[in-house]
């Protein structure tokens, strides 16, 4: 974990002068933390969506807990979603829309904790919401309601949260003790809810994968998920004065296909189209990209030509796509000219080009810019009903530190309220 800008402090669930979402703000006095080691039935190290659900929950059940994070404030990942608005869950979950090694290990904890039962919950909090295009769930004001509403939860509960405190170690004995830079915690259970890589600027290590490993829990390879690709330089000189052009697009890879909006970036692409794919493209694939959104555009050339064959391709392809990718697929197909002038193989060309562009992107943005962290804590090194470690009785791993992984769209909000709310049924 991060080392905080900030020495250490901790919110509790009563009355004082500095509040913070719900709880007071009070300085590490040393000698309460030193000396004399404070335990709690369960730690959570992890104050995200998992953690904050899972603590709440264990807490609702006489539990006696404590939520631990590096990080100033809780939930940073929350309130940065949906563009500050939290797509925080969607309408419909299914398990081919979630990624793993074993994609049902999921559906446990997805069926027993659905997106209804946590609509219920925001609606009791008095959060307005509305619904996007695909079952998309997002606040009408701030994502930080969201945030509020899992705090205030954690607080009627009793939950204690300690932020600004770095974990150096951890150990387990009789029980779990954590070596912090505020003194040493111990438990009879312990929940990892750290979360991934990605976007590292707000707090994100791999330190949960580390825990794993150092208790001999498998991890299945992690790489950035749902992120912008790349171009290699020769096709990004190609390209990438299109910036800022989107279109609706379908990208598929394999079997795997999604229509939703495509944008040219400085860098490559993205846009949702692209994100969706990241997660299932590798180094090497190649994509193939419909950029008309599933008009044939050999065809509707071809119609064009016979109404008016003095139109000029150009003007006639700019009809389907926008103009600035229009001219520039011609460019590079070193075509011009009145429809007249084309036969039928070459608006056949050009139909390809446009409904069948094959792009081999070189990379991805990485961490820094991904929503979420593909791969994680093995499954099969799981309970699926429990979350906890079959090899370390007490040992919980939650949310994006275990691989599974879901679609853009509220897919990733879902699993952590899920597994959270599993894990908080059992520890």
């Amino acid at each position: 974990m991060a080392t905080p800008q900030l020495g250490g402090f901790i919110l509790k669930a009563y009355a004082g002068r500095k509040s913070k979402n719900g709880y007071t703000v009070e300085p590490f006095r040393q000698d309460r933390y030193r000396g004399a080691m404070q335990k709690w039935d369960v730690i959570v190290l992890g104050a995200g969506a998992a953690g904050m659900m899972c603590a709440a929950e264990a807490g609702r059940r006489g539990r006696r807990v404590l939520v631990v994070d590096h990080a100033r404030s809780p939930g940073e990942k929350i309130r940065i979603s949906g563009g500050g608005r939290c797509n925080f869950t969607n309408k419909s979950i299914a398990p081919e829309r979630f990624l793993s090694s074993n994609p049902r290990f999921a559906l446990s904890a997805l069926s027993r904790f659905t997106p209804a039962d946590f609509i219920a919950r925001v609606d009791r909090a008095g959060i307005a919401w509305h619904e996007k295009v695909l079952g998309q769930l997002f606040c009408d004001g701030s994502a930080t309601q969201i945030v509020r509403m899992l705090t205030e939860s954690m607080r009627d509960a009793g939950v204690e949260l300690k932020l600004a405190t770095v974990v150096r170690k951890v150990r387990h004995d009789d029980d779990f003790e954590l070596d912090t830079d505020q003194g040493a915690l111990r438990s009879d259970r312990l929940v990892v809810a750290c979360g991934g890589k990605s976007i590292p600027k707000i707090g994100a290590t791999g330190f949960g994968y580390q825990i794993a490993q150092e208790f001999g829990v498998p991890v299945v390879e992690t790489r950035p998920g749902l992120v912008p690709l790349t171009f290699a330089e020769q096709d990004l000189a190609a390209w990438k004065h299109l910036a800022g052009v989107s279109v609706t697009a379908r990208v598929g890879h394999g079997k795997t296909g999604f229509r939703e909006g495509l944008l040219f970036t400085h860098r490559g692409l993205s846009g949702p189209s692209i994100l969706q794919i990241s997660s299932y493209w590798r180094d090497g694939d190649m994509l193939q990209v419909d950029l008309a959104d599933g008009s044939d555009v050999a065809a509707a050339l071809k119609a064009a030509r016979a109404l008016n064959g003095r139109q000029s391709l150009a003007k006639a392809l700019a009809r389907l796509v926008p103009e600035k990718l229009a001219g520039t697929i011609l460019d590079q197909m070193k075509l011009s000219g009145n429809l007249a002038d084309q036969g039928n193989a070459v608006l056949d060309k050009v139909g390809t080009a446009v409904n069948g562009w094959l792009v081999r992107p070189v990379g991805s943005e990485g961490y820094r810019t991904a929503e979420v962290t593909l791969g994680g804590v093995d499954t099969r090194a799981l309970d699926a009903r429990t979350l906890e470690a079959r090899t370390v009785p007490g040992l919980h791993f939650i949310g994006e530190v275990v691989d599974v992984t879901g679609w853009l769209g509220g897919y990733n909000f879902q699993w952590a309220w899920s597994s959270g709310w599993a894990a908080g049924q059992a520890v």
